[in-house]
């Protein structure tokens, strides 16, 4: 059975982006959200493997986001997606519980590298 993802970005372009490289990976995607309060809610209804979090939101950020996933389920695998020049929110985050961040714009092996890492599933060489 194929891991889930839950995909969370205001940007739509970055969650088209991310889905192909999801599928590309073999993973289901199974959500995807615009806001931190969408992806809470997500969560809570489908339990994916793995949330790739966007930090900057409108409504409730990811790091809101992120404290209230690990609230509901302590062993939540969340990867944070940040800008460049967010170092300190990705502090905070990993410091938080995420498991790991990638950067936009995506490298896609960076990308493909960290999700199989976070799942512990073989990527392609």
């Amino acid at each position: 059975m194929a891991h889930t993802v839950l995909i969370v970005d205001d940007a739509e372009f970055m969650r088209v982006m991310l889905r192909d490289i999801c599928s590309e990976m073999g993973l289901d995607v199974v959500g995807e959200a615009a806001d931190g309060e969408e992806a809470v809610a997500l969560y809570g209804e489908r339990h994916p493997d793995l949330v790739l979090l966007d930090i900057t939101m409108p409504r409730l950020d990811g790091t809101e986001a992120l404290r209230q996933i690990l609230a509901a389920d302590a062993e939540a695998r969340v990867v944070m997606i940040t800008a460049l020049g967010q170092k300190e929110q990705v502090l905070s985050a990993i410091k938080t519980g995420a498991r790991d961040f990638i950067i936009k714009p995506f490298d896609q092996e960076r990308v493909v590298d960290t999700l199989g890492r976070v799942l512990s599933v073989p990527t392609p060489v």
